[in-house]
């Protein structure tokens, strides 16, 4: 099992970035570079592959609606380039309030978006002259809908692979079974090792039956805190706003993928509360009716019995990289942890 990590973007980039050297001598594998509507991942992922040598990098995720197909291959290539070959594209359809809020792109096919994009970027990678008729993107552009002076071209360099890996996070059905059709990586999100077979079972199978052999082991991608120790319990309750905002205000009623998750995973009239409360600007009150039992099944915090147990259950489950977020007072505490999850994840 590969560990990860998620890099803030909300504050303490350089400090985690001067602290990666000790992390990556602990067993950490690969860090991800979120893009929401803060800073750009693009900028901070070219400033981590100047700062590390065999750290793999990964955009966690790049929002398909953001960029056009070939400024994304092109971008990868490029962080592909200065990395010497570690960079991993990671990719998701966000949501409507992000797309259509900060970019003020309609919010439409994020299917067959996702799929189409994927197609171009191989191509692009492939230095093929990119000529595609997509549903959703035509290259070159038609003249009835430009000036008619369009060509196919290719990647003028060479990049370093012409397969980058490609990560696609998603949570619904038809696009967790996109992701394991199409993609080397899925990322899902509040991961419930206990329940995810119920809930992204059937979506996996079907993807996986028309994968290709060629993209290797599906590679699946979870999220989770971790904090070792008899006295960690109250940490748990860290997750509780960020879960009370996903659930609660990520979206409308009716129109909130995460408020959907939480009620396929058996949480249907806690999640209406969370949302109901959220909506209703009581944000205390929506992350205090947060499940306790959701709470501790996604996290790795606890006695070491117990974190063990958890470990092991994500492996059971078919996670393949741990992305995990040390909880500890200090850098020494932070690189203790990694070592430890490592050797646990190692089995």
């Amino acid at each position: 099992m590969r560990i990860g990590m998620p890099l803030n973007y909300a504050g303490g980039f350089t400090e985690t970035v001067a602290e990666l050297g000790d992390y990556e001598r602990a067993g950490l594998d690969i860090v991800f570079v979120p893009e929401a509507y803060s800073f750009d991942a693009v900028s901070q992922l070219g400033y981590l592959a100047a700062r590390t040598e065999r750290l793999e990098l990964a955009s966690g995720i790049l929002p398909i609606y953001s960029r056009t197909p070939t400024l994304t291959a092109m971008t990868a290539a490029g962080l592909d380039y200065v990395s010497g070959g570690r960079f991993t594209l990671g990719i998701g359809a966000s949501g409507p309030q992000v797309i259509e809020g900060f970019h003020g792109v309609p919010y439409d096919a994020p299917l067959g978006r996702t799929r189409e994009v994927v197609e171009i970027c191989r191509a692009v990678w492939r230095r093929e002259r990119v000529e595609y008729q997509g549903r959703y993107y035509t290259l070159p552009l038609p003249p009835e809908r430009g000036t008619g002076l369009g060509k196919p071209l290719k990647l003028i360099n060479r990049p370093v692979r012409e397969r980058i890996p490609i990560i696609i996070a998603a949570i619904g059905p038809k696009n967790v079974a996109l992701a394991a059709e199409i993609a080397e990586g899925w990322e899902p999100i509040f991961y419930h090792p206990e329940k995810a077979k119920d809930v992204w079972g059937a979506s996996l199978a079907e993807g996986l039956a028309k994968r290709d052999p060629r993209l290797g082991q599906l590679d699946v991608v979870v999220a989770a805190p971790v904090a070792v120790g008899e006295d960690t319990a109250g940490l748990v309750d860290l997750m509780r706003p960020m879960l009370a905002l996903y659930i609660g205000g990520m979206g409308a009623r009716g129109r909130n993928f995460y408020n959907d998750l939480a009620r396929r995973y058996g949480y249907e009239q806690e999640a209406k509360l969370i949302q109901d409360l959220y909506l209703d600007g009581k944000k205390k009150e929506a992350e205090a009716a947060v499940p306790a039992d959701l709470l501790r099944a996604m996290s790795l915090i606890g006695p070491e019995s117990y974190v063990r147990e958890r470990i092991a259950a994500l492996r059971e489950a078919g996670v393949t990289t741990l992305n995990i977020t040390p909880i500890a007072p200090d850098h020494q505490g932070r690189v203790a942890l990694i070592e430890q999850v490592k050797e646990w994840a190692a089995g």
